[in-house]
Formats: structure tokens, C-alpha cells, sequence
């Protein structure tokens, strides 16, 4: 949780709010495709990349 406190501390400090939600999109993305790494939706999903 300490890590994501001092994330957030520097985007709003450096004002570089613009950037949580490609962070955000990123970690959904990478969730989805470490989910998805053994289950049947695996070659649908990989298509979209």
C-alpha cells in the first residue's frame, strides 16, 4: 500500500493525474492476460493484441 500512496503523492505533486488512467487501463490489461493464461478465452483475447 506504501507504494501506491507515494504513486499517487507524485502524480498529484507533479500534476500528472493525466497519467492514472493509462496506469490503470495497463493493470487491467495485465490482470486480464494473467487470468486468462490457462482458460479456453486465452486465443480470443490474444487476438485484441
Amino acid at each position: 500500500m506504501e507504494f501506491l500512496k507515494e504513486l499517487w503523492n507524485f502524480l498529484r505533486i507533479r500534476k500528472k493525474l493525466w497519467l492514472a488512467p493509462i496506469i490503470i487501463v495497463m493493470l487491467i490489461f495485465g490482470g486480464l492476460l494473467i487470468v486468462s493464461q490457462g482458460s479456453v478465452m486465452a486465443p480470443f483475447i490474444y487476438t485484441l493484441f
